[in-house]
């Protein structure tokens, strides 16, 4: 029996039993697409994440100060102008673009006329805006000779400034009051929203550095070190030259005793991927168990099936039929049910994809379709191989007398 005339026997019986093989079919549609669903949000959720990090600065580094772990009771060495200048040095850090020294400080009161809000006060240097990936809106950045004037001007985040000014405001030219000192606002920064970061950079007020230490800070340490490496390749190199630098000023023997820590958009890119890579794998994993269930069916249904069919298999083996035509037949239609089934899975998990899902979209990856069809078919001949040897080997006579 050619291979043409096994497949068109296995169609005729779906076809006699289309609502049996329907459902049967329903288990393998409900666990490829709920394999499919999952994954492309995973993926999707993945994708958003790292462009959220992205829009940190891929080549940014920021320095902050912490206390040794094994020197309870005591300080670390702080962050200092002396630490900028070392880091600045090309001959030492020749992957550092630039450095800029950074103080800040929470929940300060902004007013303009009767209009207050908390928000975070930021000093630093004109390179701040290009290390920290902090984009301009209106009105202008402060400049060099602004930090060394000590020029009191700020750019107000668009949150404050429309809590100041109202909605959509410019507030270019105006006056604010910072814990009742007096500065000129010279710009907006653009929304950035809370996705990049703790914090909400939107409620950022950035001044020059000299004017924030000079009227709220003092001239001290400073709160963090903000550094862009030349090239986002050469940013390993550039943490690298940082904690070497570091290291031999602050006097650290041990890498794991530093009293400060250097974090960058790619140390947190690497991590997340990692965790968001073992989640999507888990969600396709608690998915995988659906489509167990679905073979399960299919091996139900089939051996149910054989059981039917038992006069008309004996009837076939006695005219003639071979052990392998038998066997081809039942396990080419299970094999038809799964595979159809996983098809119709995919079509099913990627109309689920088109359904918006706030900021983030579901991805839809084509590996993930291929394997979902592989999967499918593989299970198809998997679960479908017990009933197709079991009919293959029924005795003709004894298949005979069955009713």
């Amino acid at each position: 029996m050619s291979v043409v005339e096994i497949v068109r026997f296995a169609v005729r019986g779906l076809i006699a039993n289309r609502l049996r093989s329907l459902l049967t079919m329903l288990g393998i549609i409900i666990g490829i697409a709920a394999v499919i669903l999952l994954t492309a949000l995973g993926n999707g959720a993945s994708q958003y994440i790292q462009g959220q990090i992205a829009g940190l600065g891929a080549n940014s580094i920021t320095v902050l100060p912490r206390q040794p772990p094994d020197t309870v009771g005591t300080d670390g060495r702080p962050l200092t102008q002396g630490d900028v200048r070392a880091l600045a040095d090309p001959q030492g850090a020749p992957d550092v673009a630039s450095v800029s020294p950074v103080v800040s400080v929470q929940d300060t009161t902004v007013e303009a006329g009767r209009a207050r809000t908390d928000a975070t006060i930021i000093g630093s240097t004109p390179s701040y805006f290009p290390g920290a990936n902090v984009q301009l809106g209106t009105g202008r950045t402060y400049t060099e000779a602004d930090v060394t004037a000590g020029r009191k001007v700020v750019l107000l985040g668009r949150t404050v400034a429309d809590e100041l000014f109202g909605i959509g405001s410019d507030p270019v030219g105006r006056d604010v009051l910072v814990r009742g000192v007096p500065f000129d606002v010279i710009g907006t920064l653009a929304p950035a929203g809370q996705g990049q970061g703790l914090s909400n950079p939107d409620e950022n007020v950035l001044a020059p550095l000299t004017a924030v230490q000079g009227s709220l800070t003092g001239f001290g340490d400073l709160t963090q070190i903000v550094v862009q490496a030349r090239s986002t390749e050469a940013q390993a190199a550039a943490e690298s030259e940082i904690n070497s630098i570091l290291d031999r000023r602050h006097g650290i023997d041990d890498p794991d005793n530093r009293d400060y820590q250097v974090l960058s958009a790619r140390q947190l890119a690497d991590v997340l991927d990692d965790t968001l890579g073992a989640f999507t794998l888990l969600l396709a994993a608690i998915a995988a168990i659906s489509l167990v269930v679905g073979g399960i069916g299919i091996t139900n249904i089939m051996l149910v099936s054989v059981t039917e069919r038992t006069r008309e298999i004996g009837i076939r083996k006695a005219l003639g039929a071979p052990p392998s035509a038998i066997l081809g037949q039942f396990l080419v239609e299970s094999i038809i049910l799964s595979v159809v089934g996983g098809v119709l899975g995919v079509a099913v998990g990627y109309a689920g994809t088109l359904v918006p899902l706030g900021d983030f979209r579901p991805v839809v990856l084509p590996s993930a379709v291929v394997a979902a069809v592989g999967v499918s078919a593989a299970i198809g001949i998997f679960f479908g191989a017990y009933p197709a040897r079991r009919a293959a080997r029924l005795r003709p006579i004894e298949a005979l007398r069955r009713e």
